[in-house]
């Protein structure tokens, strides 16, 4: 018989082990909630076991490290675009007091999970300012010129390898503002690739009907 540990709700009974009939009590699994309960120990190890290997929630939001060259944002642009989330982009530079406040802010609401219900989004904050960025001369390799970034701080959300510049926001008092940005992004993250919308009528819908037609 193999070895057993024991689990109880109350104190365990008293087992003498001095005769056969008390010996054979320990073979016998014992089923009333108020009795003692035994189980193998390969058993108990096989429960551990699963567990442990419970696969945890995989949060489907991402947050990448700022873009300081056009080849990391190309490298960035390329990993949402195969799972169909929008990569949302913040364009900041090192002069702009406003991105110190607006920068954490949607960080923050992407790492804790806005627009994930919604399908999820990627972001990752564009620096303006970086060498590698300012000093690209070609019409291919200038970001700001390629998506006419005329303003800082902008943001621009791209589904499907596209910028979405119908919903391009550069309001400072928007980017500011915690409620616009909650269903901003939910709003984008409803897009899945389908470039041209996010959604139908979801939440949001009827609000940013109204913003997008002002959103500068």
């Amino acid at each position: 018989m193999p070895p057993f540990i024991i689990s109880s709700n109350i104190a365990p009974r008293t087992i003498r082990l001095g005769t056969k009939a008390a010996a054979a009590n320990l073979a016998v699994r014992e089923t009333s909630v108020t009795r003692a309960h035994y189980y193998p120990l390969h058993a108990a190890a096989s429960l551990r076991a699963f567990q442990s290997t419970t696969p945890a929630h995989q949060p489907k939001n991402q947050v990448y490290n700022p873009i300081r060259s056009p080849d990391t944002f190309n490298t960035y642009l390329s990993l949402p675009s195969s799972s169909r989330i929008p990569l949302l982009t913040l364009w900041t530079a090192s002069w702009c007091p406003t991105c110190r406040t607006v920068l954490p802010l949607i960080q923050s609401l992407v790492e804790s999970g806005t627009g994930e219900s919604e399908g999820g989004v990627a972001f990752a904050p564009v620096e303006f300012d970086a060498p590698d960025i300012m000093s690209s001369s070609s019409y291919t390799e200038n970001l700001a010129m390629t998506y006419m970034i005329t303003s800082i701080p902008t943001l621009l959300s791209f589904d499907a390898g596209e910028a979405q510049t119908a919903t391009k926001v550069t309001d400072g008092r928007k980017l500011a503002d915690r409620q616009f940005l909650i269903e901003w992004i939910q709003h984008e993250a409803r897009r899945h690739g389908g470039r041209g919308g996010g959604g139908d009528g979801g939440p949001g819908s009827s609000v940013f009907g109204g913003l997008f037609g002002s959103k500068k």
